[in-house]
């Protein structure tokens, strides 16, 4: 016999939007791991001319992927608590995006990419769909069995 919190899931399908709000948080923390990464070795073959500043923000990077990848898994699990990071990453992302897409360089695709999953998770995370999946009211909407 499963529990009420496990039967309630099992009753209620996760909906799309609230799978692809996930999804895209993934990716958000996949890149900055992979950025990371990316900096972390450049710093460590010496390709970077300041070591200690390509290891820091390598660092700062795989430190900041995290608040996306929690994020994703808490939306993932339906999690109200995990829309708030999700929003604040997809907020952030935006700046990113814009500074990534006024350099003359290999940036301005990523910019791109990084824009469209901003404004793409925005959107999911707003929607009233993933709002209601993950338990959080509205302003004005009475909890279940509660009488006004």
């Amino acid at each position: 016999m499963s529990s009420p919190a496990e039967s309630s899931t099992e009753q209620t399908p996760r909906p799309a939007r609230l799978a692809a709000a996930a999804a895209v948080a993934g990716v958000e923390a996949l890149g900055l791991f992979v950025g990371g990464v990316y900096m972390l070795v450049h710093a460590l073959t010496g390709t970077s001319g300041d070591l200690t500043g390509a290891a820091t923000g390598a660092v700062t990077l795989v430190a900041l992927g995290l608040i996306p990848l929690a994020a994703a898994r808490g939306l993932w699990t339906r999690r109200s608590w995990s829309r708030g990071p999700a929003v604040i990453t997809q907020i952030l992302a935006l700046p990113v995006a814009w500074q990534m897409l006024q350099a003359n360089s290999v940036m301005i695709p990523a910019g791109v990419v990084l824009g469209v999953l901003a404004v793409t998770g925005l959107v999911l995370l707003v929607n009233p769909a993933t709002t209601e999946a993950l338990g959080i009211r509205r302003p004005g909407q009475e909890s279940p069995g509660q009488e006004g």
